[in-house]
């Protein structure tokens, strides 16, 4: 396999018109469908530990009101993304309510198609 700008651009896609989209409209269905089901997600926010599976993640993503409903500001950036094989990692940074994101999205290609199967984050200050 080779990395190629073809992988690059589906990832781009992806976070764009899904991963973006998903959380700034709070639509779990969308999210969902982009994520591998065993994806684990870690980090810390504002200092503390920050771990949940895909179910309490997309939970807490339903039980919250939506960055789109809160009239708080939002914007996703995609950074960086680097592919090799089937393997990619992007680095993100998102602003949303009142919180400042560096992401790390592990990606794996599984059936020719790209998944999230890991997230990273960690709240940062003001960029």
């Amino acid at each position: 396999m080779e990395t190629s700008q073809e992988d690059s651009s589906a990832i781009t896609r992806i976070l764009e018109d899904y991963y973006f989209k998903g959380i700034y409209e709070g639509d779990i269905k969308l999210l969902g469908s982009i994520y591998h089901p065993g994806t684990l997600l870690f980090g810390d926010i504002k200092g503390q530990p920050y771990a949940k599976n895909l179910d309490e993640y997309l939970n807490g993503v339903k039980n919250r009101q939506s960055v789109k409903d809160s009239g708080k500001p939002f914007k996703g950036t995609i950074v960086s993304i680097d592919v090799v094989n089937s393997i990619a990692v992007a680095k993100l940074h998102v602003k949303m309510y009142d919180f400042n994101y560096d992401e790390f999205i592990s990606f794996h290609k599984i059936d020719n198609r790209w998944v999230i199967v890991n997230k990273m984050l960690t709240d940062v200050a003001v960029h």
